[in-house]
């Protein structure tokens, strides 16, 4: 197949394979597993009253410090944000900015994270977004030793 790089995710490439097989490259992950996400209310919860919260332009941070956390990732977008679909794609974004930049979390880092987006996020540039993100990864106090 002519025009494919060899690591093209997803695709079918050509082998040197004495039998011609081919081989499938495996899709890249853009998704947080089950396990990188928190799915219970009790754990929202935790974190809204375990901290304070840390704001910066398009998003609250909020951090839940307990046994079991694992710098695991919720988010929340209210109806101040907007319309479902907006809802929606602050979410998405959220992720994102977490899902690329969390090795801007200090070294060790355990608490599970809570990011709340905030209505400027919907119109931000990407590089804004991550901006806010890193600035609050830089506010995170170092794990202990």
């Amino acid at each position: 197949m002519p025009g494919l790089s060899p690591d093209t995710p997803g695709r079918i490439r050509p082998t040197d394979e004495p039998d011609g097989r081919a081989v499938c490259v495996p899709p890249l992950c853009r998704t947080l597993r089950r396990d990188q996400r928190l799915r219970h209310d009790r754990q929202f919860r935790e974190a809204y009253a375990a901290s304070a919260p840390r704001r910066a332009r398009c998003m609250v941070m909020f951090l839940r410090e307990a046994p079991d956390s694992a710098a695991r990732l919720g988010v929340v977008a209210s109806r101040k944000v907007g319309n479902a679909v907006e809802r929606a794609r602050a979410k998405r974004r959220l992720r994102e900015v977490f899902r690329l930049n969390r090795h801007l979390l200090p070294p060790g880092f355990r608490a599970d994270i809570v990011l709340v987006a905030r209505r400027p996020i919907l119109d931000a540039p990407w590089p804004r977004v991550v901006g806010d993100f890193a600035w609050l990864a830089r506010q995170l106090p170092a794990p202990p030793p």
